[in-house]
């Protein structure tokens, strides 16, 4: 399997062999890029551990953002019109907790605006999202509600997938198609015959009753269905003060007690939320420290929200104060499912604790990818505990009397099906007879007063 070092001295081996003119030598901060060790395991990621597959992945973006200006690419030199319309923005995130970019595509008429201008705007938000969100999965969502064939663009549509597919590396979670309308599905089949196997099973079509699945109520726009009233406003990009920017970490290279520079918070336990059987409730219970000079605030989110009871699930914290945060696992949900899911801890800088819930939520919409610290944990329940509620060995068993009954519930589900479709069939072939009757004494009636119209005219 290739490694970091194989992929560096293959494209270093590769760059003394000189590069084409055009376009020329690639840009420092590309070359930059090209030696930094998290984006080289993006590449190999993206690539399969394909060695060769990798370096020509890596060649390849150096050479296409040399050739596009990418790196010039900002808010002077860009259609600042196109960027403020609201076509395109990141804003909230999905159950996984990857920030989504979305895309407006009944604002969008194909042939109306300058389409070089889009690409760049496309690149611009990319680049931005890429710095803020320190090459962390985004998920690109299709808004498609209210879209009619002059919204469809499949020039545009292939422009972005082949970003993600050759020039953004490992940077694409779920591909959501929502309110799609169904004039457009021969467009969408085309669509997923541009993209890889692994990308057509993160695409997910959704309604405002199955966006659950994918988008938390709360981080939903209330278009949507959702509780989030956010209303897209441009802003722009502080690229001065990253330097100054906490940290985005996910305690997974730490120990309980451990705490880096830069980080705002300090969660013990660190990466793990440990369940526990208490007076037959399933709870686990960790402590939120802040360790800014200033004031924060926290939100916790999770990837299945209807399964958890959070406490506090938001909330305020001064320098140096704790909060512990109590989880229960809602009654009727088994431990194979919800081992599986996730929380995800941000924090944000706040001028004090006492602001008004206005204020809190105008400081968390203002605040970009570059200014939130993110922590994320995994749920782990201890193996008697898994025991006691049928897991062996990682495989769910129930009790006989628990099959014993499940299997005569879905015997008795299958016959009622069966008998409610014997009776749809016996009621089609009766409409079917009924409409044929219906046409055929239509027709007699018909003829029957032709004859008689022309009777009529003869006498």
């Amino acid at each position: 399997m290739a490694t970091i070092a194989d992929l560096r001295s293959a494209f270093e081996a590769k760059l003394k062999e000189g590069i084409p003119n055009p376009p020329g030598e690639f840009h420092p901060l590309d070359l930059e890029r090209a030696r930094n060790d998290n984006y080289l395991q993006r590449v190999l990621n993206h690539s399969e551990n394909d060695l060769k597959a990798a370096t020509d992945m890596l060649w390849d973006i150096l050479m296409w953002r040399k050739t596009v200006g990418a790196n010039d690419i900002n808010e002077s030199n860009i259609r600042m019109e196109y960027a403020k319309d609201g076509v395109v923005f990141p804003h909230g995130r999905d159950v996984e907790g990857s920030l989504i970019f979305i895309i407006k595509s009944k604002q969008h008429v194909k042939g109306q605006k300058d389409f070089e201008e889009i690409k760049k705007l496309f690149i611009y938000w990319l680049d931005r999202i890429e710095r803020e969100e320190n090459g962390n999965k985004i998920t690109l969502f299709f808004d498609m509600e209210g879209c009619g064939l002059s919204n469809m663009d499949m020039d545009l549509i292939k422009y972005v997938i082949n970003l993600f597919k050759f020039y953004y590396p490992y940077f694409l979670n779920y591909i959501v198609i929502y309110q799609m309308p169904w004039v457009l599905n021969a467009a969408f089949k085309i669509v997923k015959s541009l993209l890889p196997a692994k990308a057509v099973e993160r695409m997910r079509f959704a309604n405002k009753d199955t966006l659950k699945s994918v988008v938390a109520p709360e981080q939903a726009l209330v278009c949507w269905g959702g509780k989030d009233p956010y209303v897209f406003e441009f802003i722009p990009e502080n690229r001065g003060s990253s330097e100054h920017t906490p940290k985005k970490v996910t305690f997974a290279e730490q120990g309980d007690n451990q705490h880096s520079p830069g980080e705002m918070l300090r969660l013990v336990p660190n990466d793990t939320i440990l369940f526990k059987n208490e007076n037959d409730e399933l709870s686990s219970q960790f402590t939120i420290t802040n360790m800014d000079e200033g004031s924060i605030s926290f939100k916790i989110r999770t990837t299945s929200p209807e399964k958890f009871r959070v406490r506090p699930s938001s909330g305020t914290l001064a320098s140096g104060q704790s909060q512990s945060v109590v989880i229960v696992v809602q009654p009727g949900f088994q431990l194979r499912t919800v081992t599986k899911d996730r929380f995800l801890v941000m924090s944000v800088q706040i001028p004090k604790t006492d602001l008004s819930s206005k204020e809190l939520a105008e400081v968390w919409q203002n605040s970009t990818g570059s200014k939130v610290d993110e922590y994320r944990l995994k749920c782990q329940f201890p193996d008697k505990e898994l025991s006691k509620n049928g897991n062996i060995d990682g495989r769910m068993t129930e009790k006989p009397d628990t099959i014993t009954n499940a299997l005569n519930n879905l015997q008795q589900n299958y016959e009622s099906l069966h008998n409610d479709m014997r009776k749809l069939r016996q009621l089609h072939f009766l409409t079917l007879f009924l409409t044929a009757a219906a046409v055929i004494l239509g027709y007699l009636v018909y003829k029957n007063s032709s004859v008689e119209g022309s009777y009529c005219e003869r006498i």
